[in-house]
């Protein structure tokens, strides 16, 4: 079945069902920290490698875990030069719009980005992703050991007793499944091969519910969610300064969920701004030991997360743990400088609905991952935050637009498809 089928079927489903479905098959995709998107795409995206140290995926092995593979050891040119050509593909995102910050100024889009201009990094480890999807967006070869092992653990690290709850699944029972067949036969479609297997475990305590995805995500869902000390500000537009106080809490509050870090970091986020002018910061740390290069794979892909509700209480927090075994090897980077030339040159992918406005409008750049959940291939990438024309942006003409233009950060003779933008909406 196409996905237009599919989509025609779901259409003829009635709400209350199809609202079971989100709640029992839901799938929550990282939002990388360095993610966001601006005010044109009508909202904002909700939202490693170690030798002996501990990350955060890493804990002292337990009965029943299964080994949990590293990334290797510190980057370094592989031996004879003999590194896979990398085929870029897949998407950054699961989000429709473009990413864009909104700012009164650039000096206001900050993060805690280990990496600097001054920084210099010769090498850096590029990934295969591990899972592949099919045309309905389904995960082929996850781990479930891996998954279970994390369940387990972070499980374990909020204070459950693990040996007396059950690991559950989310794939739908019977009678659910009947109704679905029902529906799409209703149609004269069938309903697609896979369409009811599992995508999450999950294990419920008291007051908390901790579910992993494919992805190796773990997501907690505090049931009530968790009031913060009335001194403290935790909502949605608090300053940074009582982000950061509050981040001080959680930290310690939770601080089994830090607890494989060696030097836990806090990252505010961007702190950018919506169309109402109102700056948001966000409470996520990485671990911010090890060599330059760690930091960046640990900034990039293991954090730990947690989110506000309206209310300014804790109903939600994330633990990213991504596969990383499945490394291709440490490949060569190019400067930022050179970064740039490509960049004038049109060598860049983009989700900004317009090619760079021109070398004046460059005004930041960072050396980041993209590690979304569709891509192929991890690599690392120079993003140039571009101030883009006023037509495109906010009513408010006090605030910038910042759209981010990525130019692959891996000397191009390893690269077999260098991204050349055409005037098309490219990611």
């Amino acid at each position: 079945m196409k996905p237009e089928q599919l989509s025609d079927a779901l259409n003829h489903l009635p709400d209350d069902l199809l609202q079971e479905a989100e709640q029992s098959r839901q799938r929550r995709h990282r939002r990388p920290g360095w993610q966001r998107w601006g005010a044109l795409a009508a909202c904002l995206a909700l939202a490693a490698l170690a030798g002996s140290r501990l990350l955060p995926w890493q804990t002292t092995p337990q009965p029943g875990d299964s080994p949990r593979p590293g990334s290797s050891g510190p980057s370094q040119p592989q031996p004879g030069g003999q590194l896979p050509l990398l085929t870029i593909g897949g998407e950054s995102t699961n989000s429709r719009g473009f990413e864009g910050y909104l700012a009164l100024d650039i000096s206001e889009l900050g993060g805690a980005n280990p990496w600097t201009e001054e920084a210099e990094v010769k090498y850096l480890p590029v990934y295969q992703n591990p899972l592949t999807y099919n045309e309905q967006h389904q995960a082929q070869g996850a781990d479930w050991e891996q998954m279970r092992a994390l369940l387990l653990r972070v499980a374990g690290e909020l204070g459950l007793d693990t040996d007396a709850l059950t690991v559950d699944d989310n794939a739908p029972d019977e009678s659910y499944q009947q109704a679905i067949r029902d529906k799409f036969a209703a149609v004269g479609d069938a309903v697609p091969e896979g369409y009811f297997d599992p995508t999450a475990l999950t294990i419920q305590g008291e007051g908390v519910q901790v579910e992993v995805d494919q992805t190796l995500t773990a997501t907690i869902r505090f049931e009530p969610p968790v009031a913060l000390p009335p001194e403290l500000n935790f909502t949605h537009y608090a300053s940074r300064e009582e982000k950061k106080a509050a981040a001080d809490w959680l930290a310690e509050r939770y601080s089994g969920l830090l607890s494989g870090m060696e030097k836990p970091v806090l990252d505010q986020g961007m702190g950018d701004r919506n169309i109402y002018s109102q700056q948001s910061f966000d409470v996520e740390y990485y671990d911010g030991a090890g060599s330059l290069e760690e930091q960046m794979v640990s900034y990039s892909f293991y954090r730990t997360a947690f989110y506000c509700d309206d209310n300014g209480e804790l109903f939600l927090a994330r633990v990213y743990a991504p596969d990383l075994s499945q490394k291709l090897g440490d490949y060569p980077i190019i400067t930022a400088e050179a970064a740039r030339e490509l960049l004038l040159a049109g060598h860049y992918a983009t989700s900004v609905p317009c090619a760079l406005p021109g070398e004046e409008s460059i005004a930041k750049v960072e050396l980041v991952y993209r590690a979304g959940t569709y891509e192929q291939v991890w690599l690392p990438y120079y993003r140039f935050l571009a101030e883009l024309p006023k037509e495109l942006g906010p009513a408010d003409p006090a605030l910038k637009d910042y759209g981010a233009y990525y130019v692959p950060a891996v000397e191009g003779k390893y690269i077999a498809n260098m991204p050349t933008y055409d005037g098309g909406f490219n990611k």
